[in-house]
């Protein structure tokens, strides 16, 4: 399966977190090494972006207007009329923030990773809107792919040097998950699983990093779709577009010799599935 297009043509260095706004139409995605926050409008082609001063590993809705970002030096809430405000600073020296989600539940679930990429020097963590944050995964290496079953009882996860996307029970209060287990693992020479995106018949969608592809895996583990794509880095993916039918692809440029013409650019597979509402970070 292929049938790509170019949403957004650019050089991001580190393109990631796709996430449709369905309150403005509107996709979000984010350049990580940029410190830069995009929005895309596939009605008008209207392309917004903003500046954030600090590696920014990921810009969802908030429930009443403006953005909950997941920042270099913890999470911040930035406001309608562009008020900033922290709502978690938690530096951590040699340590930036990665991929994040937003639970069913409406809580954020944030992660972290050390810009070396030593094991175990990233944290998972799950943010509410008043402020308090738990730490559910201590000791991860490289916080990437989240994502929730249409029934809100599995959470899937990704580490990526583990090469696997992980499948938790999820108790739909938001209070912990249990009993991980392995859904998939990306075998060598597949690349590495990034960010990721559950489809309304929950099967799990994963961007491959140095793989060049989006699978999808059926909630058995089985793979039964890839898309080949013509940039080695592809990041993460999710659905978009008015009916949730469009799947939008984040790519990168960095650590590229000799990137390709369309690295770091934004891709789309038109009607490549059906997806899943995403809910917006209650804050």
């Amino acid at each position: 399966m292929s049938g790509y297009e170019v949403a957004v043509a650019a050089r991001a260095e580190l393109g990631e977190g796709p996430t449709w706004d369905p309150a403005t139409g509107r996709l979000l995605w984010v350049d990580v090494l940029g410190s830069r926050v995009h929005t895309y409008d596939p009605a008008t082609g209207r392309r917004t972006v903003r500046t954030t001063g600090q590696h920014v590993g990921a810009a969802k809705p908030r429930t009443h207007g403006g953005l909950v970002l997941n920042l270099r030096d913890g999470v911040a809430l930035l406001d309608p009329d562009d008020t900033f405000r922290w709502l978690h600073r938690d530096p951590v020296p040699d340590r930036r923030a990665n991929d994040a989600a937003v639970a069913p539940d409406g809580s954020l679930w944030a992660g972290t990773m050390r810009y070396d990429e030593a094991t175990g020097g990233g944290t998972l963590t799950r943010l509410t809107g008043d402020g308090t944050a738990e730490t559910i995964l201590p000791d991860v290496t490289v916080s990437n792919g989240i994502g929730w079953s249409p029934d809100g009882t599995l959470m899937y996860y990704v580490d990526s040097p583990t090469r696997r996307v992980d499948v938790f029970d999820y108790d739909g209060d938001g209070d912990g998950v249990r009993n991980r287990r392995t859904l998939a693992v990306i075998e060598d020479g597949a690349g590495f699983p990034d960010g990721l995106t559950v489809d309304a018949a929950g099967c799990v969608w994963v961007a491959l990093w140095d793989g060049g592809a989006v699978r999808r895996y059926t909630p058995s583990g089985a793979l039964d779709r890839e898309i080949r794509l013509p940039v080695p880095r592809t990041t993460a993916c999710a659905f978009g577009g008015p009916a949730l039918t469009d799947l939008y692809i984040t790519t990168a440029r960095v650590g590229l010799t000799t990137p390709t013409p369309l690295s770091g650019s934004v891709l789309v597979v038109p009607d490549a599935g059906q997806g899943l509402p995403q809910p917006p970070f209650a804050g």
